[in-house]
């Protein structure tokens, strides 16, 4: 995936200012592609001179805002990308790594594992109250798909983490 699909998706959905726009990444996408609003603004930019998008200008109470609107180029192109096929991506986990080394060097390492363990329990409680706040009908239930994906990873690291300190 790519920041600029996550924009454009997220254009789509609801088109609107940079800074609307970068508060609804952290409360939505940010879960699963995150990005900084500098990031964001900066995509914003490039998808802007591609001819993907266009911005508007309008009066807010901080001046002079853009809103931003998905074009035919943009909708394409998304299109095209969604049609792509794509291979699973490795997990790329540098927990596991140290795991192993911890092992090798006999060091205790159960305090961060607990850390994560915290963690992954603040992010699957984050995620089964957005899902009890969704609206989850009408065609969401594509959006509602990548929340349970979310809820069921960390449902399962949980498990995973307990199991593993329980073995420590």
């Amino acid at each position: 995936m790519s920041l600029p699909h996550a924009i454009l998706t997220a254009l789509l959905e609801q088109a609107g200012s940079g800074a609307e726009l970068a508060r609804r990444f952290d409360k939505s996408f940010g879960f699963f592609w995150p990005a900084t609003h500098q990031q964001i603004y900066r995509e914003l930019g490039r998808l802007e001179k591609d001819g993907m998008i266009r911005s508007t200008g309008r009066d807010s109470s901080r001046g002079r805002a853009k809103d931003y609107e998905v074009l035919v180029a943009g909708r394409r192109e998304l299109q095209r990308w969604t049609a792509e096929q794509q291979d699973p991506r490795p997990v790329r986990e540098a927990l596991m790594i140290r795991l192993r080394a911890a092992s090798v060097l006999g060091e205790p390492i159960a305090d961060e594992l607990e850390r994560h363990l915290q963690l992954h329990r603040e992010q699957l409680a984050t995620y089964q109250q957005l899902d009890k706040r969704g609206n989850w009908g009408g065609g969401n239930e594509l959006q509602r798909a990548v929340l349970t994906a979310g809820i069921m990873f960390e449902e399962t690291w949980i498990a995973w983490a307990e199991q593993t300190l329980d073995a420590l």
